[in-house]
C-alpha cells in the first residue's frame, strides 16, 4: 500500500515470514534469520555477507541456540554480530539513498531476542548494575519445575541464572540502541531526519523467569508489554507536545494506518487499527478503550488464550481450560496477586468485554452469552474459518501459492 502511495520500500532484518526471501510489496530486503532455514538451500543475507566477513568461521560459535534461556558472551569481533550487520546495514542504505520517491525502511533487529549473546562492552555497562530479580506471583506454583532443559518454557532454574540471562538481554538492547543512535545520526547526516516519521517497537517481549516462564506467546507484562516510541516530522502541526507519555492502548495493527495518514494514504474501513499521528493532533481524541491479545496453543496445551487490557486491568480467558485471571496493572503491575475470586464485579465486566469480542465468530466461542471451552486450536489464515487441516498441510498450500515468486 505504501509502494502504491509513492514510496520506496525497503526491509532490512528479521522479516520472519515465508517463503522467507519472498517481498510481500517491498521493493527488495536483506533478510536475517537467526539461523532459521524454512526452505531447502535458504541461506540469510546476513549469512552470505559473514562468509564473506570471516571465511571458514561459525556464526554459532556462541553456542546458545536462539529459543534458549541461556546466555554467553558473543565469541566473535562484535563486528560479525547480527546486530552490527543490521544496523550498518540500515546505514549504508540510507547513505547511498537518492531516489526522488520518499522512502519506507523497516529495520528489524533479531536481538534481543534470544540468544543471549551481547559483546563483553556491552556487558561491562551493567557490571554494576542492580538487576531486578524475576517476579513470582501467588498463581504460577504449577510452573515451578527444574526439568525443563535449557530451551525449556517454564521452570525455575535459579534467581542467579534468571539475572545473569536478563543482564545479557539488557546488554543486547544497549547494542541495539547503539546501532539506532547511528541510524538516526545517518539520516541527519543525509538531511532526511526532520522530514521522518519513527515509529519504534517490538513484536514481543521476553519473560526472562518472571512467574517461572521465558520468552514469549504469553499475554503476561513481560511477553505483552513493550515499549511504543513515535517520533514524528518537524513540521507536523498538532497540540502534543514533544517527549510526552500518553497512556492509549496501543498495538502493532496501528503501524499501518499511522504510515498510510502520514502518506496521505486512504486508510480503508476495514482495518482495525488506528493512526497514532491522531493523537498529535489531539492528545484527547477518541480512541479505544482497550485492545485485544491472542495466542494460538503455544508450549503447553493450555497456553491457548485471548485477553483484553486497558492498561490498568488485564482479563485473560484460556480457551482449552475456561481458565480465567484477573490483574489490576496499575497497582500491582508485575501480575503479583490474581483476582478473578476476589473481585466478582470487575471480574463479571472484563468476562462480559470478552464474550463481546469473541461473539463475531460464532457458537464455537460463545453461546447463549458464556464463553465455550474449545477442544481445537484454531489457527487463522486467509483461509478462515477453514480450521480442520493441519500446520504441515497449511504450509504445503501456501508452498504451492507462492511456487515461482522469489
Amino acid at each position: 500500500m505504501l509502494r502504491e502511495a509513492g514510496y520506496y520500500t525497503f526491509g532490512i532484518g528479521k522479516m520472519h515470514w515465508f517463503p522467507q526471501k519472498a517481498l510481500h510489496g517491498f521493493n527488495g530486503t536483506l533478510v536475517d534469520e537467526s539461523g532459521r532455514v524454512e526452505q531447502d538451500g535458504y541461506v540469510s543475507d546476513y549469512r552470505d555477507w559473514f562468509k564473506l566477513q570471516a571465511p571458514g568461521e561459525d556464526p554459532d560459535k556462541t553456542g546458545i541456540g536462539w529459543n534458549e534461556h541461556r546466555s554467553g558472551v558473543y565469541q566473535l569481533d562484535e563486528k560479525l554480530h547480527p546486530t552490527y550487520w543490521t544496523g550498518t546495514t540500515a546505514v549504508e542504505l540510507i547513505n547511498n539513498y537518492k531516489q526522488d520517491k520518499p522512502l519506507f525502511l523497516k529495520i528489524s533487529f533479531a536481538r534481543p531476542h534470544s540468544p543471549y549473546d551481547a559483546p563483553q562492552r556491552f556487558l561491562d555497562m551493567y557490571e554494576d548494575v542492580e538487576i531486578p530479580k524475576p517476579v513470582i506471583g501467588d498463581w504460577c506454583q504449577s510452573f515451578n519445575i527444574t526439568d525443563g532443559g535449557a530451551s525449556a518454557a517454564f521452570g525455575n532454574f535459579g534467581i542467579e541464572h534468571a539475572i545473569e540471562s536478563k543482564k545479557h538481554y539488557y546488554a543486547n538492547i544497549t547494542f541495539i540502541d547503539e546501532m539506532i543512535g547511528k541510524i538516526v545520526q545517518a539520516l541527519k547526516d543525509k538531511g532526511m531526519y526532520e522530514n521522518s516519521i519513527i515509529c519504534f517497537t517490538s513484536d514481543h517481549g521476553d519473560m526472562m523467569g518472571d512467574h517461572y516462564h521465558w520468552r514469549k506467546t504469553y499475554a503476561y507484562e513481560g511477553s505483552s508489554n513493550i515499549p511504543y516510541i513515535l517520533k514524528w516530522p518537524k513540521d507536523m502541526k498538532g497540540e502534543l507536545a514533544r517527549g510526552s507519555k500518553l497512556e492509549n492502548t496501543t498495538e502493532l495493527r496501528d503501524f499501518l494506518p499511522t504510515f498510510l495518514d502520514a502518506a496521505d494514504a486512504k486508510i480503508p474501513e476495514e482495518m482495525d487499527g488506528l493512526s497514532l499521528l491522531k493523537l498529535i493532533e489531539n492528545p484527547d481524541a477518541k480512541w479505544r478503550p482497550y485492545i485485544a491479545m491472542e495466542h494460538s496453543t503455544c508450549y503447553s496445551q493450555a497456553n491457548y488464550w485471548a485477553a483484553l487490557t486497558d492498561g490498568n486491568w488485564k482479563y485473560i480467558w484460556f480457551f482449552r481450560t475456561g481458565e480465567e485471571q484477573l490483574f489490576n496493572l496499575k497497582n500491582d503491575p508485575g501480575e503479583i496477586t490474581e483476582l478473578s475470586t476476589k473481585n466478582k464485579d470487575e471480574l463479571k465486566k472484563w468476562r462480559k468485554r470478552m464474550v463481546d469480542h469473541l461473539s463475531e465468530r460464532g457458537e464455537g466461542f460463545v453461546k447463549n452469552g458464556e464463553l465455550l471451552v474449545r477442544e481445537k486450536t484454531m489457527l487463522y489464515s486467509p483461509n478462515y474459518p477453514k480450521t480442520e487441516r493441519t500446520n504441515a498441510e497449511l504450509v504445503k498450500e501456501w508452498r504451492e501459492i507462492y511456487k515461482g515468486i522469489d
